[in-house]
């Protein structure tokens, strides 16, 4: 049996891709291709990247010694599709149709089974995704937005945080099934998870909805205020959601979304920067607080992950705020590669089932 997995993970500015070791269990090789902001923007639409990021993978895994021969599978990462269970699919039509009109919404993680199976169709392998965006297990009552016709939708970092959390639970030392978690990833985007064994039962909309504003997201804002701007006539409503997607956060306080650099102006004495960083953390412990209510008190741990989870200037702040109702565990960056990979090993391996998407 081939004992290789191939990976890509295409971002807003970038595309990783990785071989992934089945004898190893492991990532036995990592690259990320960066791409010029300027230069995808020439494409008219998401679907015109395909081949070219689809080419540059090719090239760097040739590069790198390996064949079309080595590899057993491939595996996307799972865009915006249909809401779904979380767990591993493989990538059919429907799927490919879906992510290419971008029915469901507009990401590069769209990109991610279309190039995978591109390239396994012409390496006559399957390709899969595991864990997509769009990972829906809500509870009924969770949907209600509080206005009729408007529904809270699940947009999350589910591949991440579902692989930290099955990392927690071992050092606990009981299954991720058995057990209930707030899970919390800092990064670009913040996703505040209620996982009631193994469910996600709740959390904040990631990309374009609710919850603590990120670097570089807006979250919950005023309804007064969003209506004012809508109507201020400055706006159409792309530009609308450009600016509450990618220029709203820290970075429409403090005039940039790098974190390290917004770190180093609070050692500086930059007491504005503190200021909006304290409320940062803050809004994201009101968003934990909101998912203990959630799962009724009844929490084995609180978890942080993603990049700014490196930060003990924000952990400590949340922990302050937080630890009085769970054990905390801070597992730090991203575990996407490595999830992909595993997932779709067990999947070869018959410990998991394939899902079928058909919507």
């Amino acid at each position: 049996m081939k004992e290789l997995l191939l990976i890509i993970n295409p971002g807003s500015t970038s595309t990783k891709c990785a071989v992934y070791s089945m004898k190893n269990s492991k990532i036995v090789f990592e690259e990320e291709l960066k791409h010029n902001r300027e230069e995808l923007e020439t494409f008219g639409k998401l679907i015109d990247q395909t081949e070219f990021r689809k080419k540059l993978i090719l090239n760097i895994i040739l590069k790198n010694g390996y064949s079309s021969k080595d590899f057993a599978a491939i595996v996307g990462r799972g865009g915006l599709v249909h809401p779904c269970e979380g767990g591993a699919y493989k990538v059919n039509e429907k799927m490919i149709a879906e992510l290419s009109e971008c029915r469901y919404g507009t990401h590069a993680s769209n990109l991610g089974a279309i190039i995978s199976n591109k390239i396994g169709k012409e390496w006559s392998i399957d390709a899969f995704i595991v864990d997509p965006v769009t990972v829906d297990e809500f509870n009924p009552l969770a949907y209600v937005s509080g206005f009729k016709g408007i529904e809270r939708k699940s947009r999350s970092h589910a591949l991440n945080i579902r692989q930290v959390a099955r990392l927690v639970a071992d050092k606990i030392g009981k299954k991720f099934e058995e057990i209930n978690f707030i899970g919390i990833h800092i990064g670009g985007g913040i996703s505040v998870v209620a996982i009631e064994k193994a469910k996600f039962i709740d959390t904040n909309n990631a990309l374009l909805g609710d919850g603590p504003f990120s670097s570089e997201r807006a979250g919950t804002l005023p309804l007064e205020g969003i209506i004012d701007m809508a109507y201020s006539g400055k706006y159409t409503k792309e530009q609308l959601r450009k600016i509450l997607s990618k220029k709203a956060g820290l970075f429409s306080y403090l005039g940039t979304s790098n974190f390290l650099e917004i770190l180093d102006r609070i050692k500086s004495g930059d007491e504005n920067a503190k200021f909006i960083v304290d409320a940062f953390a803050y809004r994201i412990a009101k968003t934990i607080g909101e998912m203990a209510t959630v799962l009724k008190g009844k929490i084995d741990a609180i978890f942080f992950t993603g990049g700014i989870a490196r930060s003990e200037y924000i952990i400590n702040i949340l922990k302050e705020r937080i630890s009085f109702i769970a054990k905390t565990y801070v597992i730090s960056g991203q575990y996407e590669m490595t999830a992909l990979g595993r997932n779709i090993e067990m999947v070869l391996n018959g410990l998991q089932e394939i899902k079928k998407y058909e919507y």
